[in-house]
């Protein structure tokens, strides 16, 4: 058992005077932003609406921590940069955590969380994913014209023997290749795979229930797939001719498509020897692979540099100029990458180190909940502000790891920030903006 030693610690004098610290600070948080994780949840209703379709098999008198707890417990100290459950040993009787999760008592126990996340199930998971959807729909107020939805797939490195874990070649490492759908900086579906899969295995599911929700709520609204070449599948594509999804895909290059585009790459190459500068040329023609049942419609990017030759494909059913549609709507597809990024190094979607496959989904999903929840408040609470684009880390850097003296009785919980605190009428703002109406 921990001694806590009040007593004196002396350090090196400054300026002459004494310099000393003990432990009789009283309760202390480095986490004092957490309140502004608490209200925008509060706002969205995220977490109650999730935990209002689990099922809880415990046995009710035995339990402490419901499961609402349990879940805002996990999913703040996400967000707060906790990625470990270990960190839980300590978090549990941090005060402005215990009361952002809606407590006055210690919380739930490394131990506690981890059996929390091994319970999870089908339903379960089918809830958070939901849910998330859900939040997307309510952020308008009004029906939008158009939705551009991003697919992508990136490697999750594993360095245990998981369930599902395999080598893939192309990453050069054991992993998993879960995939994750975009809607601008919206979140909307994370969904862990084995590694050994086409990188589209999915893919087409996933666009079929986000469709047909999206029209169900908005009949007339517009949806764009949007994707690199690893979701180049012609039954895909088939279906969304079917259904009136409009697709803008990258297509990998081979001697077909090289032979088709071979004017315009001369002519790339013959306009950089005259100017010593990157050309970069445009076209398109109609173009079908073997397995498809017709053509469509192919641009070509025919590039050319120091470097030489770097041409570059995609099919599309989109009426338009290639130069435009290549550059201003395909190209902007890296921006759901910069947010992938920030799914896995900011909100640690990768700590996928559970022995069984459903806890390790259940741990992107965790992520996801955390993600939606920084992105709510960079959405609602930071816009005309210095930090209106800023990613999680800096938003948790800036907004969160707030230190503070937290004083607790039973009418009162107060917590006074720190006076040197750089970014005191920012903080203000965005807690008033999104304090309940």
């Amino acid at each position: 058992m921990t001694k806590c030693n009040t007593e004196t610690i002396e350090f090196t004098s400054c300026k002459r005077r004494i310099v000393q610290a003990n432990f009789r600070g009283g309760e202390i948080t480095s986490d004092a932003g957490v309140m502004l994780l608490s209200e925008v949840d509060k706002k969205l209703k995220l977490t109650q609406r999730i935990v209002r379709g689990f099922k809880d098999s415990r046995s009710q008198g035995k339990c402490k921590h419901s499961m609402l707890d349990l879940f805002r417990q996990r999913v703040y100290a996400l967000a707060l940069g906790y990625e470990d459950l270990n960190d839980h040993h300590t978090l549990r009787t941090d005060t402005a955590l215990q009361t952002a999760v809606g407590r006055d008592s210690e919380l739930a126990s490394s131990s506690t969380l981890c059996r929390f996340e091994n319970r999870a199930d089908a339903d379960t998971l089918w809830q958070i994913s939901k849910s998330l959807v859900d939040v997307f729909i309510e952020s308008f107020d009004k029906p939008p014209k158009e939705l551009i939805l991003d697919f992508d797939c990136t490697d999750d490195p594993v360095h245990g023997h998981q369930l599902g874990r395999f080598f893939h070649g192309y990453y050069d490492c054991y992993c998993f290749l879960p995939l994750y759908v975009y809607c601008g900086k919206h979140l909307l579906a994370a969904y862990l795979r084995p590694s050994n899969i086409d990188p589209a295995k999915g893919a087409w599911a996933i666009l079929r229930l986000l469709s047909e929700r999206f029209r169900q709520q908005w009949p007339d609204v517009r949806i764009i797939f949007r994707a690199d070449s690893g979701f180049c599948r012609h039954r895909m594509f088939n279906w969304c001719d079917k259904n009136k999804i409009d697709y803008i895909v990258g297509i990998a290059k081979n001697d077909r498509l090289i032979d088709n585009a071979q004017e315009l790459m001369h002519q790339a190459h013959i306009q950089f020897v005259a100017t010593e500068h990157k050309q970069r040329l445009f076209g398109d023609f109609s173009y079908a692979a073997g397995s498809w049942k017709y053509e469509r419609r192919v641009i070509v990017k025919a590039e050319h540099n120091r470097r030489g030759s770097n041409p570059r494909f995609v099919v599309t059913n989109i009426a338009g100029d290639a130069g435009e549609l290549y550059d201003q709507l395909y190209c902007a597809r890296g921006e759901a990458e910069n947010r992938i990024k920030e799914q896995q190094l900011d909100l640690f979607s990768d700590r996928t180190s559970c022995m069984n496959w459903l806890p390790n989904q259940m741990r992107v999903l965790l992520s996801a909940v955390a993600y939606t929840l920084i992105e709510a408040i960079r959405r609602l609470a930071l816009h005309g502000t210095s930090m209106a684009t800023a990613r999680c880390h800096s938003i948790r850097l800036k907004l969160l790891k707030i230190g503070a003296v937290i004083t607790r009785n039973t009418r009162r919980v107060h917590l006074m920030l720190s006076s040197a605190y750089p970014y005191q009428q920012l903080f203000i703002t965005v807690a008033a903006r999104l304090r309940p109406t």
